[in-house]
């Protein structure tokens, strides 16, 4: 787990011009994790000093729910729309920058959600 911050349920990391976050555990609320991130996003992500703010240009975002056994009970396109609010001023101005959107549920080892933020290009 290089160069993780974060200790709680949300960690994030930079791997070159991408961005990872991983959101441990999974609830079948979309709108749990808006609040959840944005904190995470404001209080530990803001501060780095590797970070440069506001980003321009258009964006891939990659969002992965991995789940174990059967899938949670969640509409994909309203958890896009809680972790792309809550990311939104961190890694990109704007929702018009995504310019490439990948939002997948699959079985995985546990129960996460991965984002990822790069640039299109």
């Amino acid at each position: 787990m290089d160069g993780w911050i974060g200790t709680g349920k949300v960690r994030a990391r930079e791997q070159g011009e991408a961005v990872e976050i991983a959101i441990d555990g999974l609830t079948t609320q979309a709108k749990y994790y808006k609040p959840l991130v944005y904190e995470f996003m404001r209080k530990e992500w803001a501060s780095r000093p590797s970070h440069s703010g506001f980003m321009g240009g258009d964006y891939v975002v990659e969002i992965v729910m991995e789940h174990v056994g059967d899938p949670p009970w969640m509409d994909l396109d309203n958890l896009a729309k809680a972790l792309l609010d809550a990311i939104k001023g961190y890694l990109f101005h704007d929702d018009s920058q995504v310019a490439r959107l990948l939002v997948e549920r699959r079985e995985g080892e546990r129960e996460r959600i991965t984002i990822r933020v790069f640039p299109r290009g």
